[in-house]
């Protein structure tokens, strides 16, 4: 009776694997390795260009409440349902449905059209490349209008220890003319033209620099979870270097502390508005990577007797983390260009690409040994990039994998997909970085992977485990698999909370819509808002269309049919223990044959 503990779920899942003929899964070989990569995966851009953005914007730091009631009621509850199904199923975000509620299978679906719109993000790592490699100049090409595509109206950065005196007049100035660093993200790397409908030439170094992004993430993933945590043990720790040595920096400038102001002030009288509210929910399901599936399939890689229990907490404390210190490594070099520029802060503050790659770069040109920080902060982009990234790939090539296991799992087919997978991809970008990819890009952003989708995925995902398949089943699933019961807490989440703050985020969403211009100022043409509202319902009518098919074509009464898609017929732990129970008895049987 010793060799009983030795009989553990690694035996069973060989056991189970080649009944269904899959082959080898693959697995995290440590739970290191598990926890660099989805630490490298939630951590990424949100982190850095919008939480302190956010936070500015909203209140400052009156919006840590709502940021923190929000992450305690939906962050940290969603992403342990999210990871303790893909534990227990051991599948990617498409399969595991058929485990848990069948009629739901429709959200994996929404969540693979969405990946398809995803990938667009690799055109960010694109320009940090392709702003990387300028930054080793003698003179940053950002800081002057000396060059071949500045226009007349171009106003240099001027680099000097004395602060402009007339506030005004200096606003008034920088109002009429375009920035150095504005004229190169513009006219130099990008090459803008009209719009949309002008999709113009392909900008040939930013071509480069896209097969530069996709040949890393081929060779990050290519011999899947064996390769791609590999591979984090670099690109997840490397951004917390770079964040470190910024931050030290940033806290030392002049100024630091007037942008540290403007970031952390409480305004409390946002905490009355309903949209600050939502706002800090879209930025928790955001940077938490909730509702995409990819929590699901970097789970579902891990022992079946993994703690993802208390895994969910410290991520997600890390998570929230690295954002509040973000905060203070944007903040405190903006508060240095403001006082530089003579302008107040929220005259260089902003979100999104403007802060990466106008207001930053024109910040760190102002500080000392400028090539340096320029160096660190676009390296800091990229790597940040590169884990989301080529996590995202793996996870979309596995959702494939396990709906056709046998085709795609045979040795050596798999490097053959993914270099599919990878080549088809780079062609399709090309448009991105044509002159009007930009426009395409902005697109893609505000309607493929909108926010209607993550509030719609939220609360199909709770209603379909939490009272369908049973929130109970969930608890029971999670205390067999940890040793720890979820606290009620929990349950009531799923149940209740998360389902009306969905709801609610949802219908405000499409109350509120507005069409998305650039700049304010340029206005797209009415084919393009027809064709971003394709984009967006093409991935949430996944769900209902998939539930009534499935209605459709299982036969027996309408309650009969209910009864078998919503949930397994048998309870699913007493169904694992049931096969552990059988494989023991045939190991011990053997045994004594044996003796």
């Amino acid at each position: 009776m010793d060799e009983v503990p030795d009989l553990d779920m690694k035996r069973e899942r060989r056991r189970r694997e080649n009944q269904r003929g899959d082959g080898d899964r693959g697995q995290w070989a440590s739970k290191r390795e598990y926890i660099l990569v989805v630490a490298g995966n939630v951590v990424g851009m949100g982190n850095v260009w919008r939480f302190p953005y956010l936070c500015y914007k909203n209140g400052g730091g009156a919006f840590l409440v709502p940021y923190g009631v929000l992450a305690v009621l939906v962050g940290i509850p969603l992403f342990l349902l999210e990871s303790s199904v893909g534990q227990y199923t051991q599948e990617g975000f498409i399969t595991c449905w058929r485990k848990l509620c069948p009629l739901a299978q429709g959200i994996g679906y929404a969540q693979f059209v969405m990946r398809l719109y995803d990938f667009c993000y690799i055109l960010i790592q694109v320009w940090a490349l392709f702003y990387l490699v300028f930054s080793f100049r003698s003179q940053l090409p950002w800081v002057t209008c000396d060059n071949t595509w500045n226009t007349a109206n171009c106003k240099g950065l001027q680099i000097s220890d004395s602060v402009p005196t007339n506030l005004t007049a200096n606003q008034t100035m920088l109002t009429n003319t375009t920035s150095a660093a504005t004229e190169f993200w513009e006219r130099r790397m990008l090459g803008m033209s009209a719009g949309i409908e002008e999709l113009g030439s392909v900008r040939w170094e930013l071509v480069l620099c896209l097969l530069a992004s996709w040949v890393f993430t081929y060779f990050s993933i290519w011999k899947g979870v064996k390769s791609s945590a590999k591979v984090a043990y670099f690109t997840a720790t490397f951004p917390y270097v770079m964040l470190l040595i910024l931050l030290i920096r940033g806290l030392t400038l002049p100024g630091a502390w007037d942008g540290i102001y403007y970031y952390l002030y409480p305004d409390l009288k946002g905490l009355a508005n309903l949209e600050v509210w939502i706002e800090a929910g879209s930025q928790i399901c955001f940077s938490y990577g909730l509702t995409s599936g990819t929590l699901g399939v970097l789970s579902s890689y891990n022992d079946n007797k993994n703690n993802c229990y208390n895994d969910c907490f410290w991520l997600c404390l890390l998570n929230s983390g690295t954002s509040f210190v973000a905060g203070f490594v944007v903040f405190s070099v903006l508060g240095f260009m403001a006082q530089k520029q003579g302008v107040t802060v929220d005259a260089v503050a902003e979100s999104g690409p403007g802060l990466a790659f106008i207001a930053y770069p024109q910040a760190t040109a102002m500080i000392p040994f400028p090539q340096l920080w320029t160096v660190c902060f676009f390296l800091m982009l990229i790597f940040l990039c590169i884990d989301s990234h080529f996590v995202a790939a793996e996870c979309f090539i596995a959702a494939i994998s396990d709906l056709f296991p046998k085709v795609l799992r045979k040795p050596g087919r798999h490097e053959i997909f993914v270099l599919i997978i990878c080549s088809s991809f780079f062609l399709i970008h090309l448009i991105l970085v044509t002159e009007g990819g930009i426009y395409i890009f902005q697109l893609l952003d505000y309607y493929g992977c909108t926010r209607a989708f993550h509030y719609f995925t939220a609360l199909s995902q709770c209603l379909a485990l939490a009272w369908g398949f049973g929130a109970d089943r969930i608890i029971n699933i999670i205390e067999d698999m940890t040793g720890q019961r979820p606290s009620v807490f929990f349950k009531v989440c799923w149940r209740y909370i998360i389902p009306l703050l969905s709801l609610t985020s949802f219908i405000l969403y499409l109350v509120d819509y507005t069409h998305l211009r650039i700049n304010d100022r340029y206005v797209y043409p009415d084919w393009a808002y027809t064709l971003g509202w394709t984009m967006t319902l093409s991935s949430i009518l996944m769900v209902p269309l998939w539930a009534a098919g499935q209605m459709c074509f299982t036969a027996g009464t309408f309650r009969q049919r209910l009864s078998v898609l919503l949930h397994p017929v048998e309870d699913p732990v007493s169904q694992r223990r049931k096969m552990e129970e059988d494989g023991l008895h045939v190991e011990l049987r053997t045994s004594g044959e044996t003796t």
